[in-house]
Parts: structure tokens; C-alpha cells; sequence
């Protein structure tokens, strides 16, 4: 059985994100074997959907179960429709959310647990930062590209539904900022080079 499990890094020893749309990670685990695969949610910095995005990438996976600590009501109707199992209220490490599934004290959710949009709320102190940049030609053709990263917790709009409590995470390890901060360097570097090129392109015509 696959189980997704949103998370704030890349291993079974990373702490369970409470987002799941605008999760930093998702790491897919097999229950059987606890072996493992980490990939970057690429819809954390979609302005809009990122919920939507993020869940039809699990159901493309393959993934049967979906654990997190909030579920929002887009999500939540992408996952059930495609029959993916979700489990909200975890937290701790990747590791011991799967075995909390497993022992069945997990909240399965029956519906949305925040409202649309709620990812998007404000942080928690330690601030969170996003950027990104694009960039389109004309005569029909375009391309853009984006990027951003939260550092903050997020919290949960208002909502009706019944919120449940998230037990704090701990604080990041300066090792996985330095990662993350790499990473996006390299993606701006990247950018960069594109924004350079698209120029010279521009200058020739």
C-alpha cells in the first residue's frame, strides 16, 4: 500500500507538514516495506488550485492513502473521487504517521477539515517567504516560470468545520535551510539564464 504522508523534508525522519496542498514534500512510503521516495510539491507556489494540483499528483503516484493534518474541500473531492484513503490530524515524523495509520488513531476524513484557500492564510513566527517570476513573447508564444517556498507554519482560516489540533512542529535544522536556500539560488540561477536567453531572442528579431 502506498501512503503519502505531507512533510516538511525529504526522509521518514522529517516532521509531518500540516498543509497539504502548500506542503513543502510529500513522501511516499510503502507500508510493507517502509521503503520510500520524496518529491517537492510543485504546486506550493501556484497562485491559485495548488490543492487541486497537489492532489492530482498523489492520484497520479498512485498513492491509496493521503495522510496530512488538514485537508481542504478541493483536495478532499480530487482524493475521494480518485478512492484515496485521507487521514488528517497527524503529526511527529513521516515515519511515526505512518504507523500511527497503521495502528488505526488517525482521523479518517469524511469531508474538508479547513476551508478553500486556507493554505494561503498568515504564518506563524518565523515568517515565510515566496518568490517567483515569469516571463512571455509575443506573436502567440509565451512561457513562464515560478517558484516560492514557505519557511512559516501556516495556519488554518476560520472555518465551520471542527479544526483539529496540531501539535507544534519542531523548528528546522539550520542543515535543511541551507538545503532549501540552495535550492531556490539554483532555480533563480536558473530563471536567470532563461530571462538572458528570451533577450537575445528579442534583440534578433
Amino acid at each position: 500500500m502506498k501512503i503519502c504522508v505531507t512533510a516538511t523534508g525529504r526522509d521518514l525522519n522529517a516532521q509531518v507538514d500540516p498543509r497539504f496542498g502548500r506542503c513543502q514534500y510529500f513522501v511516499i512510503v510503502d507500508s510493507d516495506t517502509m521503503t520510500f521516495e520524496a518529491m517537492a510539491n510543485e504546486a506550493i507556489a501556484a497562485p491559485g488550485g495548488a490543492g487541486i494540483q497537489a492532489a492530482q499528483a498523489m492520484v497520479n503516484k498512485g498513492a491509496n492513502v493521503v495522510i496530512s493534518g488538514n485537508i481542504g474541500p478541493n483536495a478532499f473531492q480530487v482524493l475521494s473521487t480518485a478512492g484515496v484513503k485521507i487521514a488528517t490530524g497527524a503529526y511527529g515524523t513521516v515515519q511515526e504517521a505512518v504507523e500511527m495509520y497503521k495502528g488505526g488513531t488517525l482521523n479518517m476524513a469524511g469531508g474538508s477539515t479547513v476551508a478553500a484557500h486556507a493554505g494561503m492564510g498568515a504564518t506563524a513566527p518565523g515568517g515565510g517567504f515566496g518568490m517567483g517570476m515569469g516571463m512571455g513573447g509575443g506573436r502567440g508564444g509565451g512561457r513562464g516560470r515560478g517558484m516560492g517556498m514557505g519557511l512559516g507554519i501556516q495556519q488554518p482560516m476560520p472555518s465551520q468545520q471542527p479544526q483539529v489540533p496540531q501539535a507544534p512542529i519542531a523548528p528546522r535544522t539550520k542543515e535543511e535551510e541551507i538545503e532549501d536556500l540552495s535550492n531556490i539560488a539554483s532555480r533563480l540561477e536558473n530563471d536567470l539564464e532563461e530571462v538572458k536567453k528570451r533577450i537575445e531572442e528579442l534583440k534578433k528579431r
